[in-house]
């Protein structure tokens, strides 16, 4: 089985044809599900509904959008609606049978709300924020994957997450792939992106394992940092291979499966 994760900037892009029958070639041999991103989406549709985005960065370094009521409700309507339905669309038009879930269907994704945030604020100093409605992904529910996969779908996630009072949080699209990969004990969690993977100092690094991503993380910038971490975190949880690839490429996933220009991650 195959977890793959179709990264934001790829989404913006528009899948490419050739991606798409690429994917679908591959889903004739083996399971597929899907999980995307599309946070620029977000922020865009946002700022038509005259909704500014606050974005907040962590003692880490890490930045994140700051997801409040009606930004969450925002977030939902654009993840589970339209960019999640387009991607189905694309994917119908060219044969593949698809079926759009977002993560709270079925309880697939459960989550805990993060009752406080540790920030940096524009003076530099560390202060406590409310949570607000993003989440810490807790459990997932393969029940409906399953069921959509022996059905001969190819199972299409956004990343929202139920919380415990049945709220819809916004969690890591990155992470939510990665807990569906750790779940489903895939073989395979491909994250798509804008880059052939991770590089450092210049270089792609083809072969790494989850214990020298952890010694090379200071060097590793802010938005690769959270897809290197992902990918460890499906390894620990039961995926026994992690690989970060450009969605940029014409056959991308073919490309990535046999290790082509790509970075790999093992155990």
């Amino acid at each position: 089985m195959i977890v793959l994760k179709i990264g934001g900037s790829i989404v913006a892009d528009g899948l490419h044809l050739t991606t798409i029958h690429d994917l679908a070639e591959i889903a004739k041999k083996d399971k597929v599900v899907v999980v995307h991103g599309g946070a620029a989406e977000v922020t865009n549709t946002a700022a038509k509904l005259g909704k500014d985005q606050k974005f907040v960065v962590s003692p880490s370094g890490i930045r994140s959008r700051y997801t409040d009521l009606e930004t969450s409700e925002i977030y939902t309507m654009v993840m589970s609606g339209k960019i999640n339905k387009a991607i189905v669309r694309m994917f119908l038009r060219e044969g593949l049978k698809a079926a759009g879930v977002a993560g709270i269907d079925g309880s697939m994704l459960r989550a805990e709300r993060k009752k406080k945030l540790l920030i940096i604020n524009e003076k530099g100093r560390k202060m406590v924020i409310d949570g607000g409605y993003t989440g810490r992904i807790t459990y997932v529910d393969v029940s409906l994957i399953d069921t959509l996969l022996d059905k001969g779908y190819v199972p299409v996630i956004s990343p929202i997450a139920l919380g415990e009072e049945f709220e819809f949080l916004n969690v890591d699209g990155d992470r939510a792939a990665a807990y569906v990969a750790g779940a489903v004990k895939a073989d395979k969690i491909i994250l798509l992106t804008n880059v052939d993977g991770l590089i450092l100092e210049g270089e792609l690094i083809t072969n790494i394992t989850s214990d020298q991503v952890k010694a090379v993380l200071p060097q590793i910038g802010f938005g690769m940092e959270k897809k290197v971490l992902a990918c460890t975190e499906a390894i620990e949880m039961g995926a026994k291979e992690a690989i970060i690839a450009s969605g940029r490429k014409a056959n991308p996933i073919s490309e990535a499966i046999s290790h082509q220009g790509c970075t790999v991650i093992t155990l």
